[in-house]
């Protein structure tokens, strides 16, 4: 049996298109004990109706129970009933769909609706190409139309499911183009060279200066995901909708609550996948005072801290007393030392923070302690995986100087890989005990070792590098490995709970 197929309510409603022997009828997949017991299989629901209880709600509603990939999923289809919740869900469009429109001021006066069909992210009207695609990342739907009203700005009214008997002759062909390139393109048929057992799919932006992951660190991933029998893709931000292809996601890009990389971290744990960074380790690691506080709960030394809401004097007065100068200025959700300043004085500190105070309500401050190297031990699953010196730009304090270009050689300073066995035991346990009250995830926990040998955790990061020639140095090819055969593992878990120990 084919492991992808097409529902339809009746054979004949695809007759304007080429004949498939992957159609199927929703009749036959709802009760044909071949489907029922079928695995790995992928759909697109093409039922005329997705309403509550319908045939096609049915059809997305047991093909989840039976582990099937479909679109439209369940999720999707009660999101778009509520029409109260994706309105308000879509407020990021909105600005998107006022520029789309500009050229339509000229006539507001006489239209106050468009609307427009959206085919698999797909429409006929160039100026709404982006729109469309930006609309069927958010709802997964084969075919959608989309209705917006001008009341002083144009605004996204409604955003329906719609059928193949509501095409008129001229759209069918733009359809079935959509639907070969869509199929082509997003179920691999048949897949590739040999058959693989799960598929991975990796998050990462090609033209990300600060990766966490360079080209060639991606490149042994996918090798190991080949030696296993794992199918790898690497995805970007466009691919949200297709994240339910997928047994696992790995987050290879600089994460960030505001951006694209927590909608698929919760997306995909919504969707059941595995997945690295998960969204709550991303909430907890990438704000700073909640790394802070909770280190101070659990007894775990960090670099003394405080964080303020103002730089009133009182407010400077009690820093000072606390810290002296200098001290740290910090941006609660910065990363790569973005949004970290040193403040030398009291004008720079009241300079800094009242540029800062207007991100964020807010702002971490540290006492400054000058080390040669932080530590960054690259914690997985609860134990070491790696362990790195991180040494400071020439002549800076940090590791990164952002005020250099970073094609220049004094941009980052220099690194040096170690064995987990070669590092100072409190350090790694320091490491392991901060990681571990976040999750059993992927953690690289960044410390200070002064003279005196105290251990400070800096921060913990969610999404740590793992670079060629860095922090593969010492395991080489096996750290991609251990990392593949962890997905492997949670994977089976999930699928066989009962059968994996």
């Amino acid at each position: 049996m084919d492991d992808f197929i097409i529902i339809v309510d009746k054979l004949s409603d695809w007759q304007p298109y080429y004949p498939t022997e992957s159609l199927v009828t929703a009749k036959d997949y709802l009760f044909n004990q071949n489907y029922q017991g079928s695995k790995n299989l992928r759909i697109i629901n093409l039922s005329k109706k997705y309403k509550y209880l319908s045939s096609g709600y049915y059809c997305s509603l047991l093909a989840e129970a039976r582990n099937h990939r479909i679109i439209p999923n369940l999720k999707t289809i009660n999101d778009l009933s509520k029409k109260r919740i994706y309105i308000s869900d879509i407020d990021d469009l909105q600005l998107v769909s006022e520029q789309m429109l500009k050229k339509y001021q000229h006539i507001q006066d006489n239209v106050v609706m468009i609307s427009f069909k959206v085919y698999f992210g797909q429409t006929k009207i160039p100026e709404f190409k982006k729109l469309a695609s930006d609309i069927y990342t958010y709802y997964p739907v084969p075919i959608l139309e989309v209705r917006l009203n001008f009341d002083k700005v144009w605004k996204i009214n409604s955003i329906i499911p719609s059928s193949l008997s509501d095409l008129k002759v001229d759209d069918e062909e733009f359809f079935g183009k959509s639907l070969e390139k869509y199929s082509n393109r997003i179920w691999r048929l048949p897949k590739e060279h040999k058959q693989y057992i799960y598929d991975l799919a990796v998050l990462q932006d090609p033209e990300e200066e600060l990766c966490p992951s360079n080209p060639k660190a991606l490149e042994k991933f996918k090798n190991a995901c080949e030696s296993k029998s794992i199918y790898c893709e690497f995805i970007t931000k466009k691919d949200l909708s297709r994240i339910n292809e997928f047994d696992a996601l790995f987050i290879r890009e600089t994460t960030s609550i505001s951006n694209h990389t927590y909608r698929f971290a919760k997306k995909a744990e919504s969707e059941g996948l595995i997945v690295i960074d998960d969204a709550d380790s991303m909430l907890k690691c990438t704000n700073k005072v909640f790394v802070a506080e909770l280190m101070d709960r659990i007894g775990v030394a960090n670099i003394p801290s405080s964080f303020v809401s103002d730089a009133a004097n009182e407010t400077i007065e009690s820093l000072e007393n606390k810290f002296g100068y200098p001290m740290v200025v910090k941006i609660p959700d910065g990363s790569f030392s973005i949004g970290v300043k040193k403040a030398e004085n009291k004008e720079e500190l009241v300079s800094i923070l009242e540029v800062m105070l207007n991100k964020s309500d807010l702002i971490l401050i540290q006492k400054f302690v000058y080390t040669k190297f932080d530590w960054r031990i690259g914690v997985f699953d609860g134990k070491g995986l790696y362990a790195c010196k991180y040494f400071m730009s020439n002549d800076h304090w940090q590791i990164y100087n952002h005020k250099k270009d970073q094609a220049d050689d004094e941009f980052s300073g220099d690194s040096q890989s170690l064995k987990i066995s070669d590092v100072p035991k409190k350090v790694l346990e320091t490491a392991i005990k901060a990681s571990n009250s976040i999750g059993r995830g992927l953690y690289g926990v960044d410390l200070k070792e002064d003279d005196a040998g105290n251990v400070y955790v800096v921060e913990i990061n969610d999404n740590p590098n793992i670079d060629d020639g860095i922090e593969d140095l010492v395991l080489g090819q096996k750290l991609y490995d251990i990392i593949v055969e962890w997905f492997i593992q949670k994977i089976e878990k999930k699928k066989h709970p009962r059968q994996v120990k």
